[in-house]
Parts: C-alpha cells; structure tokens; sequence
C-alpha cells in the first residue's frame, strides 16, 4: 500500500477507489485534481507503479483487473480514459486524452500564469477527446498515446511507437506515427 495514498485518506483528501488486490506501489502518483475519488477506478489485482492524474475541471482514468502500469508512465486524464482487463502499460509510457496545452501561444501563457499563481487554468483550447484501450493490449516502453485513440483487443504497441490513430484488435503496430506492422494469428492469441 502507498503511504501517500493512506495519508490522503487519512485526511479526507480524493485519491481513487482501489479494488481488492490492487496495488499501488511507492513511485506510484495519483494526482486527482477534480477531488472526486470516484474519477481514478484501479481494478482488482492492478498493480500501478506511475502516475495518473485527472485534471480540475474533469477527467476519468478507469482501469480494469489484471493490469500493471510501468513506473514513470502518465495517463493524465481531461475528459475519459479506460483500460480493459490484463492490459499492461510498460514504463514509460505517455497516455493523454487532451492537448494538456492550449496550441495558441498568448493562451498558454494565461495557462502557465494560472498554474503557478495558483488559480485553475481554464480548459479552453485543449480539445479533449476519450481514449479506449481494449483488454489483453500491451503497449511498449517509452511509447505515446494520443487523444481520441482506441486500441483494440490483444493489440501490441512496439517500444517508442507514437499512437494517433486508432489500432484494430489483435495488430501490432510500431513507428512514429504507428503503423500496423501486422495481424496476430489466431494460434497467437
């Protein structure tokens, strides 16, 4: 169990709903600025070694049973996120369902002065759009997963792939932009 996750219960403070035999290891981080626990879900037997964070003005991460998520990883949530079962999500990894930053210079300015003097940024400008990463899906160390993806079923992420796209079920991709390398038989599944 994380100390960090026990004291904020201790004190009252949102962090996430844990299902039983999830594990939330040392280096884990759960940065649940919407104050809601109910907005970070981590299913039975997980285990989380990064970081998820919802933002202030919304976000949702669920992840089902079975899964692991890699130390220094973020899935950082504007809008929703949700893993199936088994997925496993080595370290590394980067996983966003909004821009995070405006793409207008003069608003993430106002962005960057609301974050350091302490007020809540506004969401203008970040055009956040769900992710959707099937059960049984692994996805590579160091890779990216962009806004809007879904990842199908038993699909494989290669190592340092850059996902914009949406990756059908049981395909392995890789490359920058992720390309579909090829189909998993079914004597591989």
């Amino acid at each position: 169990m994380n100390l960090n996750y026990l004291l904020k219960r201790v004190l009252g403070r949102a962090t996430c709903m844990l299902a039983h035999g999830a594990v939330l290891y040392p280096e884990a981080r759960i940065r649940n600025a919407l104050g809601n626990s109910s907005a970070i879900r981590i299913g039975a037997f997980s285990h989380i070694r990064g970081e998820l964070l919802t933002f202030g003005h919304g976000g949702q991460i669920v992840i089902g049973q079975y899964c692991f998520v890699g130390q220094n990883s973020r899935i950082w949530s504007a809008a929703s996120i949700q893993v199936g079962d088994r997925a496993l999500i080595s370290h590394g990894v980067n996983i966003f369902d909004s821009l995070t930053h405006p793409i207008s210079a003069k608003a993430r300015h106002e962005q960057f002065k609301a974050i350091i003097f302490s007020t809540s940024p506004k969401p203008d400008g970040l055009e956040s759009m769900p992710v959707r990463i099937g059960s049984d899906v692994l996805i590579g160390c160091m890779s990216v997963v962009l806004r809007g993806v879904t990842i199908g079923d038993g699909a494989i992420v290669g190592a340092g792939s850059i996902v914009t796209e949406d990756v059908p079920a049981w395909t392995i991709v890789t490359g920058n932009p992720a390309r579909i390398l090829r189909e998993i038989p079914l004597n591989e599944r």
